[in-house]
């Protein structure tokens, strides 16, 4: 609940002074007993483009990040997304109104990239996937993340959508992408209008 209300503040303060400076997010640790069954969350899955411009809590930012490509086998550093042979090549950029995160599962942290709004579609918060490789199976492994997000919204009652279409060279440039890195699919989520 604290966390909650400093990040809401934190949006606030951030809303209210462009002179604000921002910095890494420390998130709460993924709540494992909410949401609905997984039959019952493939039941209600569908594609959602129009949001509520209500911030996501904490809580739920969290539990998004974590249920998408988190660490769900701290032992052996294993997420909750399988990939190829292991490679683990897929990073979780969160694009706010404000500002650009990386979320690093290794520390539940969303680590402050840049400022400014890149979001590819006017959602409270935009999940960009990354592959480290230009390899098909990059897109296979991005896959298996986009429906970690889908199925984790529709079991707890958030909206998204997987897309292809965005501003390729604005967000390479906005969350400082290099080399090899590619952009697979985006995921605006909010709560439903």
């Amino acid at each position: 609940m604290k966390q909650s209300l400093l990040l809401m503040m934190m949006f606030f303060f951030i809303s209210c002074s462009s002179a604000q400076e921002l910095t890494s997010i420390k998130l709460n640790a993924p709540d494992l007993t909410r949401g609905d069954n997984v039959m019952k969350a493939l039941s209600n899955r569908k594609s959602t483009r129009e949001y509520s411009d209500k911030m996501l809590s904490i809580q739920d930012l969290s539990d998004l990040v974590w249920a998408a490509n988190g660490i769900n086998r701290p032992s052996e550093s294993k997420k909750t997304a399988p990939s190829s042979q292991n490679r683990q090549d897929i990073k979780i950029y969160v694009c706010t109104a404000q500002a650009n995160y990386l979320y690093n599962p290794k520390t539940n942290m969303l680590d402050f990239i840049s400022e400014g709004d890149v979001r590819p579609l006017k959602a409270p918060v935009c999940l960009i996937l990354v592959s480290d490789t230009n390899e098909t199976w990059g897109a296979i492994d991005g896959g298996i993340v986009s429906q970690n997000i889908s199925i984790f919204c529709s079991g707890i009652g958030l909206g998204t959508v997987p897309r292809a279409q965005m501003d390729s060279a604005g967000l390479t440039k906005a969350l400082k992408l290099t080399g090899t890195q590619t952009l697979i699919l985006n995921h605006p989520v909010g709560y439903f209008k």
